[in-house]
């Protein structure tokens, strides 16, 4: 299934031209065009999904398969040291398309630091209410 009005459909299915560092029946890998760092890539399912919410399960383990797979050619032919993957859902999350894509962003060890936050500090009783709370 694919969404005729979505920009990812249409770079995955090959109607938009993309820079493709990989390609199956179902999946194609392209450059991000706003690249966080060299080498940052962009893993879209050529079926529309809107987010991680609407990806099904056996699609959620061939992305993860095929990162790793991404993952391990980029450290050998760009050298980078580490790896961030990346996935938003919704716009409070940073999600600017509406097609599921998990953004592979390699590290260098002279890089800038792209993931990060301020860790929290909740009390054990704030922990144990959120616990109990997403366990419902």
């Amino acid at each position: 299934m694919r969404d005729e009005a979505c920009i990812f459909c249409k770079i995955a299915n090959g109607e938009v031209p993309s820079n493709t560092l990989y390609e199956d029946d179902g999946y194609r890998v392209i450059l991000d065009l706003g690249p966080a760092t060299r080498g940052h890539a962009l893993i879209l399912p050529k079926d529309h999904y809107a987010d991680l919410y609407e990806l099904p399960d056996e699609k959620c383990a061939e992305v993860m398969k095929l990162a790793k797979k991404m993952a391990l050619r980029m450290r050998e032919k760009l050298g980078c040291s580490g790896l961030n993957l990346v996935q938003n859902n919704g716009e409070s999350a940073g999600q600017t398309v509406r097609h599921f894509h998990l953004h592979l962003i390699p590290r260098y060890d002279d890089g800038s630091k792209i993931v990060e936050w301020t860790p929290g500090n909740p009390s054990p009783e704030e922990l144990a209410q959120i616990r109990d709370t997403i366990r419902g």
